[in-house]
């Protein structure tokens, strides 16, 4: 499983894994600021910040796999 990641993660860097980079950084930045957005919104405004980690991580977690459904691999 180890292997498998740092093969992934070689692949990423070089340029290799995926059809698009630029795209797929793009939609995984997009995600990651939803998911902070999220967070700082809801523990500033509305609950502490033991409440607002975790939805941050559900609304980020939540948005990751729509945003990269139409991702093409090499």
């Amino acid at each position: 499983m180890l292997g498998m990641a740092i093969n992934s993660a070689k692949l990423f860097f070089t340029g290799k894994l995926f059809k698009d980079n630029a795209t797929v950084v793009r939609l995984l930045l997009t995600g990651f600021g939803a998911g902070a957005a999220a967070g700082i919104l809801i523990g500033w405004f509305f609950a502490p910040i033991w409440i607002a980690a975790p939805v941050a991580g559900l609304v980020a977690g939540y948005l990751q796999p729509i945003l990269l459904k139409n991702v093409k691999y090499n």
